[in-house]
């Protein structure tokens, strides 16, 4: 290794040690392990400019083994971002920018939230997609204005998990080109050697999901890795995986030792570690030299934003809707117009919400470009396929729809991939029962606080036959329990209109659209007060006649019964009004007034919803005040199913009635 390099990767190991020691908390080993591979990409290969750290057409760098933050902010301390020296001395604290894994939105240069194993890595698919998806739209020749790497760094316990394993077959099948992985090989897991457990073959399990698998014997050889990266460059069609014999702890007393992994070296070891370097005992000490050689490159940094802003002036003129279209998608801009959503059911008088959302996703593919999407193998049932959009493909990188497979986890990671990029509004289907599978997915989208969008259908009981493996009872609730996820059960087609037209304009948060299989009358007679309020979350659909008794709560298929329960209730005398409640969080976030003219005090509320009934004590005061199911369902036609599980107008005025 030359002398420069030498100081570079020891200035990264023992900033990250430093950082580790004075917090007394955080991983060691991999950064002393892997320093070498982070050098390599940043300093060979990476385009980027700290003075603008979301640059469009920067490289993106993911660590997918996030417990090594403290690498990765000693990269970018020393890269030029605004991560000072006072940031990485109060790693892991309190209000710091150097939190224990990295943060999407909160430090400078971090592109994505890391954490959970194999999120990253999966995430990685979701961007070289895009940067795929983004060059085959809109390049043209000599007009090369999407055009970057997705690089990053992987370790045994990526590759142990399975979304990985889904994603990385994902990544094969669309020869995604542009994705570059180093895998951080030290054989070492928190309970001992990866033997234990982890005995397979992984440069053939990667080469037969179609990806180029590489090898780098020594983890100190800059140079073979640099080689190695331009190999994986020169295969186009292929991502690649670059398997590099690392050493945990490289260079301590504890070289090699699952004790390395997840606690400090300690003052003793730490102190062998840099005697044995040659390194200085001054913590957090940063060489001149490391300090110039990565100085030196700012200005190319910037040069290279600069020659891409004056190469996109030149596509403009010659491209100039084209252009516009895509600084439109950069700049996160959308447009729904939901007159013209809503303007599609004007002569239907039933249909299914899944249905509906399927049709409103043909109109949106015209209305917002940055659409995209699939399913998990479930398109035809869920309606997610857009008609004249295309496929996504390793042939076509035109097509707006996406294959994703019998994948859902891996869906979910690439959605988030999507949105994380930029330009796109990325939309994945399934079955709500399945959001299991998502929902740490799911979760990392509303940490991250990004756009992507989930199409859950067969939402309930109701959907029938396939019995109560595929019937979700607690899904919902559950959902509405993450923090930050806007969860959305429209009651007809009217309000799946605004709930994507919500999902598409609210871009701080995932929203979860949980979908009907059967046919839902399309409420006509309340299509004003629909389109005025259902993006409150909560309105008066139906109010009373004078001054209401009780307020039945209904959200998705269960406000057909409400409002049939209304009817009922006025015929014994009880003046009703219904509430149509598709969203909690749309709801909690209007002002006191306004959730006070929905539901006021004093009056008994009664809310019905096929599912747990946990939860709803907040809006009717107790559980005894909803009707639902606390039990898995049966296999037999859904109206069969609701009437059996007490969904009936009888049942819920009698409980009503009950609670009066």
């Amino acid at each position: 290794m030359q002398k420069i390099d030498q100081a570079c990767v020891n200035t990264l190991r023992f900033l990250a040690a430093d950082q580790v020691e004075k917090a007394k908390s955080g991983h060691p080993g991999f950064p002393l392990g892997t320093a070498p591979l982070m050098y390599t990409i940043w300093d060979r290969y990476m385009s980027y400019n700290p003075a603008n750290p979301n640059w469009f057409n920067r490289d993106r760098f993911i660590l997918s083994p996030g417990h090594g933050s403290a690498l990765l902010y000693a990269m970018l301390h020393l890269a030029g971002y605004e991560l000072s020296l006072d940031e990485l001395k109060n790693f892991r604290q309190w209000g710091s920018k150097t939190p224990g894994h990295p943060e999407y939105g909160l430090t400078p240069g971090v592109d994505v939230s890391t954490g959970p194993l194999g999120h990253g890595f999966a995430m990685g698919v979701g961007f070289a997609i895009a940067e795929a998806m983004l060059a085959g739209k809109y390049n043209k020749p000599d007009f090369p204005v999407v055009n970057h790497y997705t690089y990053g760094l992987t370790s045994d316990g990526d590759l142990m998990e399975g979304v990985s394993c889904e994603a990385a077959s994902l990544a094969g099948t669309l020869g995604l080109g542009k994705l570059i992985y180093l895998y951080d090989d030290n054989k070492i897991t928190i309970e001992g050697d990866t033997s234990i457990a982890f005995t397979e073959d992984v440069e053939a399990r990667f080469k037969a999901y179609g990806w180029q698998v590489l090898r780098v014997a020594d983890s100190e050889d800059v140079e073979a890795m640099a080689a190695a990266i331009k190999e994986a460059q020169a295969d186009t069609t292929h991502p690649s995986l670059i398997i590099v014999r690392t050493h945990i702890g490289f260079g301590s007393p504890k070289q090699d030792s699952p004790s390395c992994h997840g606690e400090p070296l300690g003052a003793d070891a730490l102190a062998a570690t840099k005697e044995k370097a040659g390194w200085p005992q001054e913590m957090f000490y940063v060489p001149a030299e490391a300090k110039e050689h990565f100085a030196a490159k700012l200005p190319a940094c910037a040069k290279a934003e600069a020659d891409w802003n004056a190469l996109m002036d030149d596509y403009k003129a010659c491209y100039p809707e084209l252009a516009a279209e895509l600084a439109d998608r950069m700049a996160g801009k959308i447009n729904v117009d939901l007159e013209a959503l809503e303007a599609i059911f004007k002569e239907q008088t039933k249909s299914a919400t899944r249905a509906s959302s399927g049709d409103v996703i043909q109109k949106l593919a015209e209305q917002v470009p940055a659409l995209v999407g699939g399913s998990a193998d479930l398109g035809p049932s869920n309606k997610t396929v857009m008609k004249a959009g295309g496929y996504f493909s390793k042939l076509d990188h035109k097509g707006r729809n996406i294959h994703f497979g019998v994948r859902e986890h891996a869906m979910g990671t690439v959605l988030n991939g999507l949105a994380l990029h930029g330009g796109f509004v990325p939309f994945g289907g399934t079955f709500l029962v399945f959001a299991d599978f998502l929902r740490p997915t799911i979760r990392m989208a509303a940490l991250m606080g990004i756009q992507s969008i989930f199409v859950l259908t067969h939402d309930s009981i109701a959907l029938g036959e396939d019995g109560p493996t595929h019937q979700p009872i607690e899904t919902t609730m559950g959902l509405r329990l993450i923090p930050n996820v806007s969860v959305i059960r429209p009651a007809d087609a009217l309000e799946t209109a605004v709930a994507w037209q919500q999902a598409c304009l609210n871009k701080t948060k995932p929203t979860c659209l949980l979908l009907s299989r059967q046919n839902l009358p399309v409420m006509h007679e309340h299509a004003a007060v629909i389109h005025e309020n259902a993006a409150k979350g909560a309105y008066v659909l139906s109010p009373a006649k004078e001054a209401a008794k009780v307020i039945l709560i209904g959200t998705g298929s269960e406000v057909e019964l409400a409002l049939k329960a209304q009817a009922k209730l006025a015929e014994e005398g009880i003046d009703a009004s219904v509430v149509s409640m598709p969203s909690w969080d749309l709801f909690d976030a209007q002002s006191e007034e306004y959730k006070e003219s929905v539901l006021p005090a004093g009056v008994t509320k009664f809310a019905v919803e096929a599912g747990v009934p946990y939860g709803w004590s907040r809006y009717t005061g107790s559980e005894k005040n909803v009707l639902g199911i606390t039990t898995f369902g049966a296999s037999a036609p859904g109206g069969v199913m609701m009437e059996k599980y007490g969904f009936t107008v009888d049942n819920l005025v009698a409980k009503v009635k009950a609670v009066l």
